[in-house]
């Protein structure tokens, strides 16, 4: 038994997010205790938060989805890791926390040369990426990749991986202020979303055929790059950012406005037009723990590098760091470091 700090909230309100002390137990035979250095915030942590996240838990939960620290004790039954050992790892809420117990198959080592903040910002949004472009995109050489939210940690490994595929990258942000950080990122296009997305998208294309859509955006943008796919395109939708605001609760109004005047594709229409939607929420590929793994030895072999920190925040100013997050203002990953 230890003692352990934890951020707790009943979903609704980023106000209510309040920092608890509380027991955590030994872990148990499969488990391993795990100190926590670094959490990486996601949107999933924030609709989780306002209670709008189908995987949300009832009642009051720790949010959190990817943390990285050292190994503080095992249980009987694990083998693999230390105590000691330099981790991160994924966990289906309750990383924000100082210490967390979790079954060891969702922990993996910290890479030679990482440093926390690193590793806590890397398996969420790799494993996203990853799995949308290969798993359900079937990316091929040289194929025509469109990324939305192209400057988040989601984005840029999307970048990553599409290259090693020779493929054309056209990135989008919201903002003209990031538009030099993608370039040098290596988008071979960068297109800052606007009213006229459509006619740049099209001016981006120059001919040629847009074969995957990583979209996270929703609404006018979701339906001018669907519009734009080649036959046989395929459209990975894993979040819907235009839901998001800033405020420590949802704008209702606004939401049910873009609720209610969502796309609407016509599956007959599908036919016709010989494309594809696949709707992906990485809470599913959590309970996918051999998949996670594959996915894991597949980017090894690619040999992607460390993701880019783009903000840190102290562990007591965790409010403070998901309100920047929801500005729309980052670039690359938001991290927590809870010990330095």
């Amino acid at each position: 038994m230890r003692k352990r700090n934890s951020y707790r909230i009943k979903a609704g309100n980023l106000k209510n997010l309040k920092i608890i002390e509380e027991t955590l137990s030994d872990p148990a035979d499969n488990e391993v205790t795990i100190e926590v250095y670094s959490i990486g915030l996601n949107f999933a942590d924030l609709f989780a938060i306002w209670g709008l996240y189908s995987a949300t838990p009832k009642g009051e939960f720790v949010p959190g989805l990817e943390f990285s620290g050292v190994v503080v004790a095992v249980g009987k039954d694990v083998k693999q890791i230390k105590i000691n050992d330099r981790v991160m790892g994924v966990t289906r809420f309750g990383a924000y926390t100082t210490h967390l117990n979790i079954d060891h198959r969702y922990v993996i080592p910290l890479p030679e040369g990482w440093s926390f903040p690193e590793g806590a910002g890397f398996l969420v949004q790799m494993l996203t990426a990853y799995y949308g472009l290969i798993n359900l995109g079937n990316l091929q050489q040289n194929q025509t990749v469109l990324i939305h939210s192209g400057a988040g940690g989601v984005g840029l490994f999307a970048n990553k991986i599409a290259k090693k595929y020779n493929a054309f990258t056209i990135g989008t942000v919201g903002s003209a202020s990031k538009v030099d950080f993608l370039k040098k990122a290596g988008y071979d296009k960068v297109i800052v979303r606007g009213d006229d997305f459509k006619e740049k998208l099209k001016a981006s294309l120059s001919g040629r055929d847009l074969n995957i859509v990583m979209e996270c955006i929703g609404g006018k943008i979701f339906m001018a790059g669907y519009s734009a796919m080649a036959p046989m395109g395929r459209m990975i939708v894993y979040g819907s950012a235009r839901y998001a605001s800033p405020g420590d609760k949802p704008n209702y109004l606004k939401m049910m406005y873009q609720f209610f005047t969502r796309p609407k594709i016509d599956p007959q229409k599908m036919i016709e037009n010989n494309k594809g939607i696949f709707g992906f929420n990485l809470i599913w590929l959590y309970d996918q723990v051999e998949l996670m793994h594959q996915i894991l030895n597949e980017v090894q072999q690619l040999k992607i590098e460390k993701p880019y920190i783009g903000n840190q925040f102290d562990f007591e100013n965790l409010k403070d760091a998901m309100k920047l997050f929801q500005s729309g203002k980052t670039i690359g990953k938001v991290v927590v470091n809870v010990k330095k």
